[in-house]
């Protein structure tokens, strides 16, 4: 029930309240409010529309990154990362970001 925009704020208040008597849904729906706000946060840093995941090759660099920064920031599953972001299959996924590591390493 509700505005998108109150259900955000819910999901906000959830995350720092979140302890071992939170299991399964309640978890889930506020590690995915917090992938989904970096997604968001990505999006604006390159000047991105939703539009936009769908039109680019799956590995564009700033896909990447995105997957990059959820991998690390959140608890978000590569099938869901894979999906969300418009990369393909979630080993599509994990080859791109080995290919990322390496490129990264000295």
């Amino acid at each position: 029930m509700g505005t998108e925009r109150f259900r955000e704020e819910l999901l906000e208040q959830m995350e720092e309240r979140l302890g071992a008597e939170h299991h399964g849904q309640e978890r889930r729906e506020t590690m995915q409010g917090e992938a989904e706000r970096i997604v968001a946060e990505e999006l604006e840093a390159l000047g991105w529309g939703e539009e936009d995941l769908a039109q680019r090759p799956k590995g564009d660099p700033g896909k990447v990154a995105m997957a990059v920064r959820l991998k690390a920031e959140s608890t978000m599953t590569a099938k869901w990362i894979a999906a969300r972001l418009q990369i393909g299959t979630p080993g599509c996924l994990h080859h791109l970001l080995h290919r990322q590591r390496r490129s990264v390493k000295p």
